[in-house]
């Protein structure tokens, strides 16, 4: 039941973002001029709309995506050049150009998006995406800096039971752990280390891991009360992690060790709230990880196809699709575990929702026809085909004619639709799993 109200709170999400996203291109389109026929959240059967004064406004059946139609986005025949030929392509463009010159109102073509200036189309282009980028930091901020990063804190959370070799677990007969000989329990707090206070986790393990052998005075509160513990680090065998947190490895590929000081603890894990700028820091690191994964996307699909076609493993890093995604929200909200109670379990959710818009931020930017991408590049050439007549003092140049790149935008959403297909099957037989 959990998984359920899961998936169903990252649909709502979703519904909310996509409807987002669309009002970024509906107001500024309105705001210039341009009429808006509908606008609606979802494809397929129309489960609901309402007709306001020029627009209409609903919901479709299938929640993965949305639109506004903006009217004459494609300029009539007398303003482009002549399409030759009379084959299939051919006629495709006529009838697209057909249909959007119908739909522009009797002594309203001033109205028509293709008489836009190119700045003006950008904005309208652009406002989408722009939403999602600016809800994407918004949540990530929220989450951050509103409730905060699980961290380890100076709270015992757990005590070993032994002294453990690297890659091993505690086995009958294994001496005892310096923290349980202690006496120290769960719950128990750190304030300071032979007279000296500690504020971090990381102060109390730097004393400890140099004092080996040597028995420290432990001041701790326990339920409130102040206690002092003796308390002396054995000698224990630890692997050698770089800055990046991998193992350090010699010459013969074996991990490189250290002998530090060990007392047997488990920081329990609490919300930290981080610094005002961490929600941009961290849009900006996801963005830059987005897009090199958009850039690798034929390269990430083959994988992905091949994994599920049972050829190699999913790897946890691999894309997902809608199923995917669903399925992590899933798991999220039904999770039971000490410690990850309601508070986080809307943190990752949050988050898993920044995750989302941060890639449909990116994935819209795709310069091709019909994401938006595309769209904001024939503005941009519009501009540039402005310029070179102005620089030439020639006349004015045409607009750039939509309808041309449709046998193109058919091709991409085709692409698009078996990709789809290819993550939603990949994610049921082949689905990321995370340890």
């Amino acid at each position: 039941m959990l998984q359920v109200v899961g998936i169903a709170v990252l649909v709502v999400g979703l519904l909310i973002s996509i409807g987002l996203h669309e009002l970024g291109h509906m107001i500024p389109a309105k705001r210039f001029g341009v009429r808006v026929s509908e606008y609606f959240v979802g494809f397929g059967p129309t489960l609901w709309s309402r007709r306001g004064k020029e627009t209409e406004y609903g919901v479709k059946a299938i929640p993965l995506g949305g639109y506004v139609r903006l009217v004459g986005m494609i300029p009539p025949q007398e303003a482009v050049r002549p399409v030759r030929g009379t084959g299939r392509i051919a006629r495709l463009i006529s009838d697209t150009r057909a249909s959007s010159v119908d739909e522009i109102h009797e002594g309203e073509d001033n109205r028509a998006f293709y008489h836009l200036v190119w700045w003006r189309k950008v904005i309208v282009m652009m406002g989408g995406p722009l939403v999602n980028l600016v809800l994407a930091a918004v949540l990530f901020t929220t989450v951050l800096v509103g409730i905060g990063t699980p961290g380890v804190s100076l709270t015992v959370g757990a005590v070993a039971e032994c002294i453990p070799q690297p890659g091993q677990e505690c086995a009958p007969g294994d001496p005892a752990s310096p923290a349980q000989l202690a006496g120290l329990q769960a719950g128990d707090t750190v304030v300071a280390v032979d007279g000296t206070p500690v504020a971090t986790w990381e102060e109390l393990t730097t004393i400890v891991g140099a004092s080996a052998g040597q028995t420290l005075s432990v001041d701790i509160l326990r339920d409130g009360q102040p206690l002092t513990l003796a308390l002396t680090p054995a000698e224990a065998t630890r692997n050698v992690y770089d800055d990046n947190g991998d193992p350090v490895l010699d010459a013969a590929g074996n991990p490189v060790t250290e002998q530090v000081g060990y007392m047997g603890v488990y920081s329990q894990l609490e919300l930290q709230r981080q610094a005002p700028g961490a929600g941009l820091a961290l849009t900006w690191d996801y963005l830059t990880q987005t897009v090199a994964v958009v850039a690798n996307l034929p390269s990430e699909v083959y994988h992905v196809t091949r994994a599920a076609l049972g050829l190699e493993e999913r790897d946890t890093s691999s894309i997902i699709g809608v199923v995917g995604v669903g399925r992590i929200a899933g798991d999220v909200a039904a999770a039971n575990v000490q410690g990850y109670g309601l508070t986080e379990k809307v943190a990752d959710m949050l988050m898993l929702l920044g995750g989302l818009n941060l890639a449909l931020f990116v994935f819209n930017m795709i310069p091709l026809v019909p994401l938006d991408g595309g769209h904001v590049a024939s503005a941009l050439w519009q501009a540039v085909k402005n310029g070179w007549a102005k620089v030439r003092h020639a006349p004015r140049p045409a607009p750039v004619d939509v309808a041309r790149m449709m046998p193109l935008a058919y091709g991409v959403f085709g692409i698009l639709l078996a990709m789809g297909l290819v993550l939603i099957y990949a994610d049921i037989v082949a689905p990321v799993t995370f340890g």
